[in-house]
């Protein structure tokens, strides 16, 4: 299986099946002498944790990282991180009834054509556990962000019909609820309507807004790397992310030039835009304003509803999935998110590193 790696520079590559006896990430290009404990690293893996409420699954996971390689005395050395989490509450025998039938929604039928065969207990390495390694990816790229004072802010913008306007927005209270909604009020009303979800054994899409502040300019290729794609691949890499888009993103379809281009101003020698329609970033490089993306989840395919599907010997049959599901993505997907954002943003900084003979020079200190 190819395509586990992500990346030029600092480069991650994640490993590791949902019933596996462990999952993880290996970084390859982190610059040596950051401080670096399994605390730092622990901190965005607790937000993403399975059994933080009932609106996530009920598997019962500590995801205690290790870190095996890369480090010495607190330090990067510059070699590659590997890092560790041993999966510690299987119960494979709750998927035995889909061994030979293919799950809607699920990658199970497009695997098994393609492999031949599949690791059914939970998904294999299509389960949403193989999120670990990019979250433990991305506390590292955190860490070089915040030396560069450059913060990235991810939370749910929206659970099924309840979204946050951007006029609502209130940053303190993400972590004050258990849906990580910037508006405790908007999150209430979001929990009844999953309450009701989950009466009916059925489950709830939304959407992830990230907001990057401190970016330089000028990040990101004009061609085939541009900022916004590379940023979009990290995304859509995300096995429940259906679309993604930009500032305005789809509605600028329906906008017009006078009102959709950001006009520019000088204020203290340094240029500024009156707004920011375009997400931050211009030609596929980023303009100096704050990074705004959206990420657009599905519904949990996993429900215990009866669905019409067909097994392996091409025989229509029906499936009830059991097992310990999450009635809705979003809230474990908001440090995700923000953890691919981080990964794809260090790697774009690293590469920036090398475009202007006038900055390598002044790096080496020569004429």
């Amino acid at each position: 299986m190819s395509g586990s790696s992500f990346g030029k520079i600092f480069q991650i590559t994640t490993w590791g099946e949902s019933h596996g006896p462990a999952i993880g990430v290996t970084i390859d290009g982190c610059p040596a002498g950051i401080s670096l404990s399994e605390e730092d690293i622990q901190a965005f893996l607790d937000r993403r944790q399975p059994g933080q409420s009932k609106f996530t699954t009920q598997r019962k996971e500590s995801d205690q990282v290790e870190i095996l390689s890369g480090t010495f005395e607190g330090k990067t050395t510059g070699t590659p991180i590997s890092l560790l989490v041993r999966n510690m509450d299987q119960r494979s025998r709750d998927y035995g009834n889909i061994a030979e039938v293919f799950r809607p929604g699920h990658a199970d039928y497009t695997y098994t054509r393609k492999y031949g065969f599949r690791d059914y207990r939970g998904g294999g390495r299509s389960s949403g556990r193989e999120t670990i390694g990019r979250v433990a990816a991305g506390a590292v790229a955190s860490l070089i962000l915040k030396r560069l004072d450059i913060r990235v802010m991810a939370f749910a913008k929206s659970i099924g019909p309840v979204t946050v306007d951007e006029s609502d927005y209130h940053f303190d209270e993400i972590s004050q609820n258990r849906l990580f909604m910037p508006n405790n009020a908007l999150a209430q009303k979001a929990e009844e309507y999953l309450t009701q979800m989950m009466a009916e054994k059925d489950s709830s899409g939304g959407i992830i807004e990230c907001i990057v502040s401190g970016m330089p300019v000028g990040i990101g290729e004009p061609v085939f790397d541009k900022l916004d794609a590379v940023l979009g691949q990290a995304l859509f890499s995300v096995g429940a992310v259906k679309g993604v888009e930009f500032g305005n993103g789809m509605s600028a379809a329906a906008s017009n030039g006078s009102t959709n281009n950001d006009s520019f101003y000088v204020e203290n020698g340094q240029v500024q835009k009156m707004t920011n329609h375009a997400g931050g970033i211009l030609g596929g490089m980023s303009d100096g304003s704050d990074i705004v993306l959206r990420a657009a989840f599905k519904p949990t395919p996993s429900i215990a509803q009866t669905q019409q599907t067909v097994n392996v010997h091409g025989e229509n049959t029906e499936l009830v999935i059991h097992g310990r599901h999450d009635p809705i993505i979003v809230p474990r997907a908001v440090v995700v998110v923000e953890s691919m954002v981080a990964v794809t943003l260090v790697d774009m900084l690293f590469q920036n590193m090398s475009n202007r003979m006038d900055k390598i020079c002044e790096f080496y200190k020569t004429k």
